[in-house]
């Protein structure tokens, strides 16, 4: 890849000698023959003096590219030539020597004034004149804004007067916020720097609290759009919680507030400890490579960390291990530790501002009942928890655990300075200290408290807390979770999950988890619920099976915490069982008698029945702010209905009707028609058909089947949406032909539509009725007009074999589909099952998704000679998960060995096509 244009401009910035005078000879001698004719030759010294320093004026590299796990010397990344500056300051930018005839100022704006540009970064300029200098400032702005734009840079400009620049300062915290940031780059010095006293005095003075709390507010609120969280999977290094927007705004809010050139000005004011500014800059510095790599990956500003640069970055910054997600998550790692080192710079900076009344103090009336003695070894330092002592927690380190608890009883904040304190004397959180039994009372009562254990014990895991009182969770801190359907790491995922079940005990969710809700008031063992959630992914990436690792760590904490032998083992049996709930709502057919059958004889109590359920709907929930949709939360309350049903009457009830009572109900919807009709209609299926869908569809097949075989029309559709299902339910009648299924699910999926349930029939008199449930991209309902007919025609084209379909899907993968996730490495499996049903073998197969994915798959369950009667379909993240009930062309389960040797590698062979 060629060098950028900023990268070239960083070349010219390090030439010396007779190579730098020749540049500015021939750049002179282009603008004279260039503006000659407009006889303005005063204005070339000037101004190409300005373009001279401008292009010197930034090092695009101020730091070595690679970290010092398997770094070494600096290096650039494989797609760029350029080679890095080898300083660690930028270089100098002194003022020209001539040029004293006009009246005009370059100023650096911005990233550009701060002397940090990024390989595609803007470059912002400010032609800043006194009120005579207008056109003059015109004039040279246009002049060198064409060569920078005929280089090919992005340039960001304006040209003011002083007056104005106040006028709009004064007026827009935007715009005040890029000037402090200016820096004098060309021009008339006394212009700059009356800009500079001026914005001082009339812009600064007086008005640090204002700036700082608007500055804070449009923080949250950046923090909210991108997700509000440090521990994104796929964090945006910029504009993200902890990003290098964050450290601009400490730098803004301290250069703002006290008289500083730099943020280190603040350690020898004793604002900030030596430690504490080189914790900021290593993370400062971190954060420059990764934007600097990412840049010269993507070939333009890309700010986003997604998962398909995320490996190539490790590996460029020197992070190196045989198994790729290794290096993934050892990168990852040090990311967030960044990013936390940052939010703890916030909140230390914060509280200096607080103690100073360059902020507005917290709102609190903890005061009005928090008598000092009522407090103990802590107090009330303004308006935030504090210790008495700077020995206390050498002394007593229970006492780090009891600070968190006492500040969550009282809605407290916890001083930073405490925190700094803490941080020196974690490794006082020994053997003894987790041993001992007051430290896991009061750990306990944190998690099980009434306002809730999910802030606090954040907090708890940012001070390194949490993962010294509890090291296997110290372990899953920053684990990244490669499958692109989780968006927090899983730390991150484990304390939402406690947050969102806390909000269902509080009856805060109970219009979308109406069932939930009215069962978590009546579970007796809370807390075992509450450490079985804490746990269910506490052994994630230890290589094994995260849910038998996790079993025997929760039996241990729930002995640790004081839990009785029975409480012990339940806790235990719902983190080994986690995934049983939703692993049979979205993977089996409960229509199957057997499947509720399975289900019931593993959970086998109404006690567990509730605790996995409220568990299950509080893991799922946490995955992501998209994952949960109605179709899931109908099939999770379908199953417990029926589980809790067959535990109270020891069978399982089905929708069946008598025959006669059947026919009769079916007759009540159809008016008009005859009996001999729906006699017809009835005899062309079975007892399983007959069960597998209410009156009302039934009625509406029997008319889509007598209009197809009246009519002779080779294809009817009906759609129906379900909005609180959030699923548009697709019911096709057709002649049955040789891989129907995989003709119809392709179609669907050119169309737009992502499948997530079917049922598939074929009737004695040859036609086939395929009930599909279908939700969009997004996971809502398909209801767009435009695209329910598009779907018709490819299904009718497929059918017919006008459209083919592995052709389009091929085209649809040459355009870039689903590009991004390619860069994870989901190796396909094929599990084959004949105990889960007691009349179809189960396929059970998983992969990376792709346009096509199920095409394939379903074309080649086809070619092997065999009918699917029940589909499953799931996407998590960039991988599949399709279940399938099928039968051979007896009608039987697939049982010799050679025979499902051949269908599992004929599906692992289409998995990877």
């Amino acid at each position: 890849m060629a060098a950028s244009p900023i990268a070239w401009i960083d070349n010219i910035g390090q030439l010396t000698g007779w190579k730098r005078n020749a540049l500015a000879f021939a750049l002179g001698l282009c603008a004279t023959l260039t503006l000659a004719p407009f006889f303005i030759f005063p204005l070339l010294i000037p101004a190409f003096t300005g373009l001279y320093w401008l292009i010197q004026g930034s090092s695009l590299y101020p730091l070595p590219l690679r970290e010092g796990a398997g770094g070494g010397a600096p290096s650039l990344p494989a797609t760029s030539n350029q080679q890095p500056a080898t300083k660690s300051t930028p270089l100098p930018n002194p003022p020209p020597q001539g040029g004293r005839g006009y009246k005009i100022a370059l100023v650096a704006a911005g990233g550009y004034g701060r002397e940090e540009l990024f390989p595609y970064s803007d470059i912002d300029l400010l032609f800043l004149y006194d009120e005579k200098g207008a056109d003059e400032a015109a004039r040279i702005a246009e002049f060198i804004l064409y060569i920078l734009w005929d280089l090919g840079l992005k340039v960001g400009q304006s040209h003011r007067s002083i007056d104005e620049t106040m006028a709009q300062a004064q007026d827009d915290i935007a715009t005040r916020t890029n000037l402090l940031d200016a820096r004098f780059i060309a021009g008339r010095q006394e212009i700059h720097d009356q800009f500079r006293r001026r914005f001082d005095q009339e812009v600064v003075a007086g008005t640090a609290r204002e700036f700082v709390e608007a500055k804070l507010a449009e923080r949250d609120n950046r923090h909210r759009r991108f997700g509000d969280s440090r521990y994104m999977l796929e964090p945006n290094v910029k504009e993200g919680k902890g990003g290098l927007r964050d450290l601009h705004t400490l730098w803004w809010l301290a250069r703002y507030v006290y008289p500083i050139t730099a943020l280190k000005d603040l350690v020898g004011m004793k604002l900030l400890t030596p430690q504490e500014y080189k914790a900021f800059d290593q993370a400062r510095q971190f954060l420059w490579r990764t934007r600097i790599h990412l840049h010269y990956l993507a070939g333009r500003a890309e700010d986003r960390l997604t998962f398909d640069y995320q490996q190539r970055l490790a590996a460029l910054m020197g992070y190196k291990h045989p198994s790729p997600n290794r290096s993934i998550e050892r990168f990852m790692r040090r990311y967030f530790v960044a990013v936390r080192t940052v939010g703890s710079m916030t909140r230390v900076f914060c509280a200096l501002l607080e103690e100073e009344k360059k902020r507005a103090p917290r709102r609190s009336l903890a005061w009005l009942w928090q008598a000092p003695w009522k407090l103990g070894h802590f107090r009330l330092d303004g308006q935030r928890l504090g210790v008495r002592a700077d020995t206390a927690f050498e002394t007593n380190p229970v006492l780090m655990i009891e600070l968190f608890r006492v500040a969550q009883i009282h809605e407290l904040d916890i001083h930073p300075r405490a925190l700094q304190l803490m941080a020196r004397h974690l490794g006082c959180i020994d053997d003894a200290v987790r041993a001992d039994p007051k430290a896991n009372a009061l750990f306990l009562d944190i998690l099980l408290a009434y306002q809730g254990p999910e802030t606090t014990l954040r907090r708890m895991s940012e001070a390194g807390v949490l993962g010294r009182f509890i090291p296997d969770f110290g372990r899953i801190i920053g684990q990244t979770q490669f499958n692109m359907y989780h968006v927090y790491t899983v730390d991150e995922h484990t304390l939402v999950a406690l947050g969102i079940l806390h909000a269902v005990e509080k009856g805060h969710l109970r219009a979308e988890l109406p069932v939930a809700t009215s069962i978590i008031n009546r579970i007796q063992m809370r807390s075992v619920l509450y450490l079985s959630l804490l746990c269910h992914d506490i052994a994630k990436g230890r290589g094994g099976d995260h849910s038998e690792l996790g079993e025997r760590i929760a039996a241990k904490l729930a002995a640790r915490f004081g839990f009785s032998a029975d409480e012990t083992e339940t806790a235990a049996w719902l983190v080994r069982h986690h995934l049983l709930f939703s692993n049979t709502a979205f993977k089996r057919d409960i229509d199957d008698p057997k499947t509720i059958q399975d289900f019931v004889a593993i959970v086998q109590s109404p006690e567990r029945l509730k605790l996995l359920l409220a568990l299950t709907v509080a893991d799922i929930r946490a995955v992501g702010p998209a994952v949960w949709n109605g179709w899931k939360a109908s099939l999770l309350r379908e199953l417990y209905r029926r589980a809790e049903q067959a535990m109270g009457t020891g069978v399982v009830e089905l929708k069946k009707h008598q025959a006669g009572q059947f026919r009769d109900d079916v007759l009540k919807l159809l008016p008009g028609w005859a009996a001999r009709d729906v006699d017809a209609y009835l005899e062309q299926g079975n007892p399983t058909y007959w069960a597998n869908f209410d009156l009302p569809r039934h009625a509406v097949i029997a008319r889509m089947m007598k209009e197809a075989q009246s009519l002779s029309m080779p294809l009817l559709v009906d759609t129906q949406h379900d909005y609180d299902r959030s699923i548009t339910e697709i019911t096709l009648v057709t002649y049955d032909q040789h891989a129907l299924f995989s003709k119809i699910a392709g179609a669907m999926s050119l169309a737009g539509a992502n499948i997530i349930n079917a049922k598939v029939f074929t009737l004695k008199n040859g036609m086939a009725v395929d009930v599909f449930q279908v939700q969009d991209t997004a996971g809502q309902v398909f209801d767009r007009p435009d695209r329910l007919a598009k779907m018709s025609v490819y299904i009718e084209q497929a059918l017919s074999g006008e459209l083919d379909i592995a052709a389009a899907n091929a085209q649809r993968t040459r355009n870039g589909i689903n590009s991004s996730r390619s860069a994870l490495p989901l190796p396909g499996q094929v599990l084959i099952e004949n105990n889960a049903s007691n009349i179809a073998s189960v396929i059970e197969l998983t992969g990376h998704d792709r346009s096509g994915f199920l095409y394939d798959v379903t074309r080649t369950i086809a070619e092997l000679g065999l009918s699917i009667a029940t589909a499953h379909i799931s996407t998590y993240g960039a991988q599949a998960a399709d279940v399938f009930y099928v039968k051979d062309i007896f009608g039987m389960k697939i049982t010799h060995d050679a025979r499902l040797k051949q269908v599992r590698e004929k599906l692992l062979e289409a998995i990877g096509s």
